[in-house]
């Protein structure tokens, strides 16, 4: 497709930033069980007895969403799917497992933050340009 506007250094780099963030909590946090509090919570709203299972899928999905951010394909819908799953997953914690949040406020500010940053890269996307 070409575009009216050419992908810069700053798109790039926040592709990277937001995927990778993903990334890092599906396999690092989630996957590798290097944050063991992510599973905890995971225990505590969906039960004990699946929090391994449903932390791993959780895990997966994460990455998956990842690798669509870095694709490029469908910011929007993208950004959707993140600010759904971000805005789920923060109000969960907090009415079913706030005990386990380190912080509550300051979880809910980071990820205003990010979704901020989300919709920013959803919306500098490719312009496509018109047919001559």
């Amino acid at each position: 497709m070409n575009c009216l506007n050419r992908p810069t250094n700053k798109d790039r780099a926040l592709t990277l930033l937001i995927g990778g963030v993903w990334i890092f909590h599906g396999f690092y946090s989630k996957i590798s069980d290097g944050i063991p509090r992510h599973r905890q919570i995971v225990g505590k709203i969906l039960g004990e007895g699946i929090a391994d299972r449903a932390t791993l899928a959780i895990g997966i999905l994460e990455i998956l969403l990842g690798l669509w951010i870095y694709s490029g394909f469908r910011r929007r819908t993208c950004a959707v799917v993140q600010t759904l799953a971000l805005v789920s997953m923060n109000t969960l914690e907090i009415l079913i497992a706030r005990e386990l949040l380190i912080s509550a406020a300051g979880m809910v500010a980071l990820n205003l933050g990010f979704i901020s940053l989300i919709w920013y890269w959803a919306n500098s996307a490719c312009i496509p340009k018109l047919k001559d």
